[in-house]
């Protein structure tokens, strides 16, 4: 439901009479694009606004949110920070309990407000939407709000940086010089403060947000170690996402270099140079006061940092913390535990890859795009919801793109939310396969009729590009991708590069053919029965699939019409998907066997699942718990402590060293190996198949559902299986 202010939204000065730049489009429309003004990139603003209170409220509540994004304070104490990325047609709000933060007498409320201005995956900016909106009621009474009664400053506190990764992010020269202490407490002296700018016509319509705001804690160091006289390298012990904090000593006008990175250079220096496009160098110029104390705004994916200092600053090295940040992930939420170590540390990096690759919204890799990427999100959706136990963020991103596909395309962008409007065809059609899982792990039927014209709206999009027989050919709206880096796609034979070549392949198509499948599936959930007409229309879809790509001779799908080559993609999907004939299953589980998991670790999730279709699971386990090349394995041999990009760092130039597209082990041991499924949508029903390999002694194992928690204590062969009251179970040990 929208809501409705009292409050008005409020600006920064300097965007009075911009009007709002268009950027929703198509990824290939060759639509003019509006300039955006260099000056007007990378602002931090801040506003305050005092108020009294007779007495300290029972109950107080504020409202607020902000474009592109806010920190927000009440006397001076941290409250929280967001919004997470929206539209401006559906623009999310947050909501806070701040009664304990008030007091009788004077308050105040002080926002940092940032816009980021240029077009990216991590911020939906580059529009000139800047500002905030703000409302704080306590008792009953509304206290305060947001109009021009609030003062505010532009700063430069926060330096002119360059802009790295994929646009993502600037590089932050914070200059203490620059700072104005104490602008967040209150009776502060904000006279010579500008008044706040209101915005007539606002176009934001605002929604409350439906997960929590992100976490944010600080962690110790695992190690401090000297430099010499440079300074110092700290090791956080493993990848976390944040921001360094420390405090320092010197002189007005010296300079702090901090440097990040995932990993160390040969030499044992930070690698802040990154593989992934980011240059994570800051400086930090001390004011010379003695409470000078380091604070950066975005943040980043690092392990190590180094914090050097020339000639008469004093580092306090008690002071060195990360300030970490993603969304809330609650420990014990999940719990695994085996006799295998390999894989205890495979589950390990995994759950880590997801825990940072979760912030306001999934993110691909929280470095380098910070975008949510549909595709990536069927494997990631699929882990978070085992390892953190909390759907919430599951269902948003189904919205997320919900409302994007309303209003740029109905056949799907591949990013949401935000500015930087990008389309991948075989992500798309994983859509609705993603909502089934939602609904699956959820039991929210409501959800799944609401959404569910979403689905159909996709299937007809791509309907357009259907030839006779049924198959798409040509999908030149999109990207088509099989696999990615190009190097991870088997030699797959078809040119994917645009414009998209002429005739027909298989991954698109099977792609396709799934999601018709689990569109029927849905509306047998909805209505009872699958519909006859879309059965034989997918027997038809699957007999053309057949005869375009399937070879009697070999019993193997190939790539593409014309194509005598039988890539691992090619014949796992056909297998996942049931396209496959009878006959076929043993020749594509031979390919399987001898290829591995020759394709990239996205592509790996839907390998192991089309074994499981099969009935492969000795293969399975043999495939995340290898020491092949391309596994996880190679990945703990670099250093991992979360999941990569790629096996391995150097399978691709730009690789991220976090990357929660990665996470497949999480779901297949969950639900393949131990052999736990929702038997009915919400676990009101428990499957429980194990196929529990004789090489793992034990096994211990607990996560949480919307019926509660369930245990499993798995040793000897004898397996203890709890789950919550009033929850029936089918199957068992054999």
């Amino acid at each position: 439901m929208e809501k409705r202010w009292t409050a008005r939204w409020i600006m920064d000065r300097a965007f009075v009479g911009l009007p709002p730049i268009d950027l929703y489009r198509k990824e290939l429309e060759s639509k003019p694009r509006s300039v955006h003004k260099t000056g007007l990139t990378n602002r931090h603003m801040f506003a305050r606004k005092e108020f009294t209170l007779h007495e300290k409220p029972q109950k107080a509540v504020l409202d607020i949110t902000g474009d592109d994004y806010y920190k927000v304070y009440v006397n001076g104490r941290f409250v929280g920070q967001g919004p997470a990325q929206g539209n401006p047609f559906h623009y999310y709000y947050n909501r806070y309990d701040i009664a304990s933060f008030l007091q009788k007498g004077i308050n105040a409320i002080a926002v940092h407000v940032y816009y980021h201005g240029l077009v990216c995956h991590a911020y939906n900016s580059g529009d000139y939407r800047q500002g905030f909106i703000a409302e704080l009621t306590a008792d009953g009474i509304i206290t305060a709000k947001t109009d021009r009664s609030w003062k505010y400053r532009s700063t430069e506190e926060y330096g002119r940086g360059s802009a790295i990764g994929y646009d993502t992010q600037f590089t932050e020269h914070v200059d203490c010089r620059l700072r104005t202490p104490g602008w967040r407490e209150a009776s502060f002296d904000d006279s010579k403060w500008s008044r706040a700018a209101e915005h007539g016509q606002d176009d934001h319509h605002f929604c409350l947000q439906p997960t929590p705001p992100v976490s944010v804690y600080e962690q110790l160091p695992l190690h401090v170690t000297a430099l010499g006289d440079e300074g110092y390298q700290i090791d956080f012990g493993q990848e976390i996402t944040g921001q360094v904090s420390l405090r320092a000593r010197g002189s007005a006008g010296q300079i702090v270099e901090i440097r990040c990175g995932e990993e160390l250079d040969d030499d044992g220096r930070v690698r802040y140079d990154m593989r992934c496009n980011c240059r994570y160098q800051d400086f930090w110029t001390l004011s010379g006061r003695e409470d000078d104390m380091s604070e950066f705004f975005d943040y980043k994916a690092f392990r190590y940092a180094e914090v050097l200092a020339g000639v008469g600053v004093t580092l306090d090295t008690g002071s060195f913390r990360a300030v970490v940040r993603h969304y809330p992930f609650e420990a014990g939420a999940c719990t695994f535990e085996t006799s295998n170590p390999r894989l205890n540390a495979i589950w390990a990096i995994c759950s880590n890859g997801v825990k940072y690759g979760s912030q306001e919204h999934y993110v691909d890799c929280p470095s380098r795009e910070k975008g949510q990427y549909l595709g990536d999100n069927t494997v990631i959706t699929h882990a978070h919801a085992y390892a953190s136990g909390d759907l919430r963020l599951f269902r948003k991103s189904l919205q997320d793109f919900a409302l994007l596909a309303e209003r740029v395309c109905p056949g799907m962008m591949a990013v949401a939310s935000g500015s930087y409007m990008q389309e991948i065809a075989d992500f798309s059609l994983q859509w609705p396969m993603q909502l089934l899982q939602y609904y699956k792990q959820s039991g929210d039927r409501e959800f799944l009729r609401d959404m569910f014209p979403t689905a159909e709206r996709l299937l007809r999009h791509f309907d357009s590009y259907r030839r006779e027989d049924g198959l798409l050919a040509k999908v030149d709206d999109k990207w088509n991708l099989v696999d990615w880096p190009e190097a991870m796609r088997d030699g797959y034979d078809f040119k994917l590069d645009h414009p998209i070549g002429e005739g027909c392949h298989n991954v698109i198509n099977a792609f396709y053919y799934g999601a018709l499948e689990t569109v029927c599936e849905i509306r047998e959930h909805l209505e009872g029965a699958k519909p006859q007409a879309l059965l034989d229309e997918m027997a038809r879809v699957k007999a053309a699939f057949r005869k375009a790509f399937y070879s009697d001779g070999s019993g193997l799908f190939v790539d593409a019409e014309r194509s005598q080559h039988a890539s691992l993609h090619a014949n796992a999907l056909p297998l996942l998907f049931g396209l496959a004939p009878e006959e076929a299953v043993p020749s594509i589980v031979r390919l399987i066997r001898a290829k591995r998991l020759s394709c990239g670790v996205y592509m790996a999730y839907f390998v192991l699942k089309a074994l499981a279709r099969a009935g492969e699971y000795e293969l399975i386990y043999e495939l995340i718990n290898s020491d092949d090349r391309n596994s996880w394995a190679s990945m703990l041999k670099e250093g991992a402590t979360t999941c990569f990009e790629v096996w391995s760092k150097e399978m691709k130039p730009n690789a991220s060293l976090c990357h929660p597209w990665a996470s497949a082990p999480i779901p297949l041991l969950i639900e393949e190996i131990i052999g736990l499924k929702p038997a009915a949508p919400g676990w009101t029903k428990v499957s429980f198949t194990p196929h529990i390999p004789n090489s793992l002694e034990w096994i211990m194992l607990s996560f949480r559902t919307p019926a509660g928690t369930i245990a499993l204590e798995y040793a000897g062969g004898e397996a203890k299986l709890t789950v919550p009251d009033g929850v029936a179970v089918e199957g068992g040990l054999a």
